[in-house]
């Protein structure tokens, strides 16, 4: 493995559709509401990916540091332990991608408060210092939630909460038009996403002493805990769509769920959670896809 194929390795691009799902949904929430900007859109997005980007450099530098990326490990061969990327480049690179990160999230800010609104300025700012914490120490550090069986609350807050209310306000300045379902909607989904990862891992990762919810659930609770994720955010995207007020196209993000409900049949029926990996594919590109839909019915 080359050093350009091992950071792309780490960067994880099949995550990237899934992180930019939250900002999609609020944007097409503010373009129903007459809010849209294509310049917090596109500031918005290049943050998120920014943010998914440093979270996935963290998480393979903090796995290996942990003796976690082993042998045991289901998954694909990743830089650190393919030795391709030494310790001290990954951290360079980390530390690069969180500037990076941090001086785009400082351009969003400036551009939609200018010097209007300090309060709501200093509030996005801790926001996106929190962002860039929450990303680094996922499995960094002696407190990494990661292990504590926490990631589920964090991905459900950050890649649901923060992601779709936070974009929305930057567009509206507002919290309405029941744009707290579409942050739920993304929130589940996202954690499912998790959920499936850590399901598949559990063996491994119990093994190596990180205690996700999946390790501490066993393998039959875990299974009842995705059926959760999924039927509750089905739940509150058809409530979603019940609330607005909108023509028939309204529906048109329902669509995104067809896969998922294929997608639960398989995890039911699949014994082995290490066989559920290519799954992890079909849950992160129905969300993308769900998000994709919402925006396109908003332009229908």
């Amino acid at each position: 493995m080359t050093k350009p194929e091992a950071w792309i390795v780490a960067a994880r691009l099949r995550t990237l559709p899934l992180s930019v799902s939250g900002i999609i949904a609020a944007a097409a929430a503010a373009k129903e509401s007459g809010m849209f900007s294509a310049v917090i859109f596109v500031l918005a997005l290049a943050t998120t990916l920014g943010l998914q980007i440093l979270s996935n450099f963290a998480n393979e530098y903090g796995d290996w540091i942990k003796g976690t990326d082993n042998e045991d490990r289901i998954g694909p061969i990743r830089g650190l332990q393919s030795g391709a990327l030494s310790v001290k480049e990954f951290k360079t690179g980390i530390g690069i991608t969180a500037a990076i990160t941090f001086l785009l999230a400082c351009l969003l800010i400036f551009i939609v408060f200018k010097n209007q609104n300090l309060f709501h300025s200093t509030v996005f700012l801790l926001l996106g210092i929190a962002s860039i914490i929450a990303a680094v120490t996922y499995t960094v550090g002696s407190v990494a939630y990661g292990y504590k069986a926490l990631g589920d609350v964090f991905v459900f807050v950050f890649f649901g909460l923060v992601s779709v209310l936070g974009a929305y306000f930057l567009f509206t300045k507002s919290l309405d038009n029941y744009i707290f379902l579409q942050a739920v909607v993304i929130g589940l989904l996202s954690t499912a996403v998790l959920n499936l990862n850590n399901m598949r891992d559990r063996k491994a990762d119990a093994k190596a002493g990180k205690n996700t919810l999946a390790v501490l659930l066993g393998r039959k609770n875990v299974k009842v805990y995705h059926y959760l994720l999924i039927g509750l955010a089905f739940g509150c995207a058809v409530l979603y769509v019940i609330l607005r007020e909108n023509s028939g196209y309204q529906y048109l993000e329902l669509l995104a769920f067809i896969p998922l409900f294929f997608h639960l049949k398989k995890v039911r029926q699949t014994k082995h959670a290490e066989l559920l990996d290519p799954e992890l594919k079909k849950i992160a590109l129905s969300t993308f896809l769900y998000s994709l839909l919402f925006f396109a019915s908003v332009w229908f």
